[in-house]
């Protein structure tokens, strides 16, 4: 019997080990020309679709995929903000509030920035190279319990002029995620983990459990390190506290995106979330975080690999 896998799981690739304030998207993809979507995981299903893709040992039959559920109600866009390249990166040079926004976005923004009384036309926005769309989440719609709005930009493509004319033609409008994924597309999903508290080096660091007659217990490193230099190495295995990191996943397939919940929806809603209300998108697998948690996708940054072709014929939760 061949010896069992066991990557080392304390990665040095992140430091330091603590938790994340945020999403934060560092890079982003130019295949579309809005750059995502903020989006709220219910919980998963398995899904039966009928397997069209070319060439697939399963092509014309029903297989079951495990799929991840992402409710993903409006983003309404509140803003433009305009940069310009300088040599060291890009600067903003100004910025535009939106001019009509609803009675109701107004309060739940209120709770996260000053809304200006007045507004200023959006052709007084200063030239620029670049543009962003800033937009607001709308939590209040979901069954999450959450009321606050997430504030971000999102970048766009083309040219400047067809930057800025796209911008200020979305003010005050509302983005749906129908028109922003596609089903067999892949997405990068950036999300935050769930949090494990304070966890020892085996849990922590993937460190082997040692000898039954080891003499300072099992689930212990062998030692600090050498003598010299007299302080402890910051990559030698420590407990401390684990998870509720910023982790992004890549390439994970669209398998559908619809706004019809009926036949999504168990009878009594999703585990720790409740009832979906809004567009959906059923990514194939699994993502990090919990139920109930925000999330950001955006389309793939390295996406290579041909797509499998899906049809959904029924969903289950069992």
């Amino acid at each position: 019997m061949g010896k069992a896998r066991s990557p080392r799981r304390g990665s040095m690739q992140f430091w330091p080990r603590k938790r994340a304030k945020q999403i934060r998207v560092r890079s982003w993809s130019g295949s579309q020309q809005v750059a995502g979507a903020m989006a709220f995981k219910a919980g998963m299903l398995h899904a039966m679709v009928l397997d069209n893709t070319p060439k697939s040992m399963t092509k014309g039959e029903k297989i079951s995929v495990p799929c991840t559920v992402l409710e993903c109600p409006p983003m309404t866009v509140i803003g433009v903000a305009s940069y310009i390249e300088q040599g060291y990166g890009i600067q903003k040079n100004g910025f535009v509030f939106a001019s009509e926004i609803s009675k109701e976005n107004k309060r739940y923004l209120s709770r996260t920035l000053s809304v200006p009384k007045k507004t200023v036309d959006a052709a007084t926005l200063p030239e620029g190279t670049s543009y962003r769309l800033v937009v607001m989440s709308s939590p209040f719609k979901t069954t999450t319990g959450k009321k606050t709005p997430d504030v971000m930009e999102l970048p766009i493509i083309g040219s400047a002029s067809e930057q800025r004319e796209f911008a200020i033609a979305s003010l005050g409008k509302e983005l749906n995620i129908t028109d922003i994924v596609k089903p067999g597309q892949f997405l990068d999903v950036h999300a935050i983990t769930k949090g494990k508290g304070f966890q020892g080096v085996i849990k922590r660091n993937g460190v082997a459990l040692r000898s039954h007659k080891s003499e300072k217990g099992q689930r212990h490193r062998g030692n600090l390190g050498a003598w010299t230099p007299k302080r402890v190495d910051y990559r030698v295995a420590q407990p401390g506290k684990m998870g509720y990191h910023l982790r992004t996943e890549y390439n994970k397939q669209v398998v559908d995106v619809s706004e019809d919940t009926e036949k999504l929806n168990p009878s009594s809603g999703f585990r720790h979330y409740g009832l979906v209300k809004n567009p959906y998108v059923l990514l194939k697998g699994s993502v990090a975080g919990s139920a109930n948690r925000a999330l950001f996708i955006t389309p793939a940054i390295r996406a290579k690999r041909p797509a499998s072709d899906y049809s959904v014929v029924r969903l289950s939760t069992q």
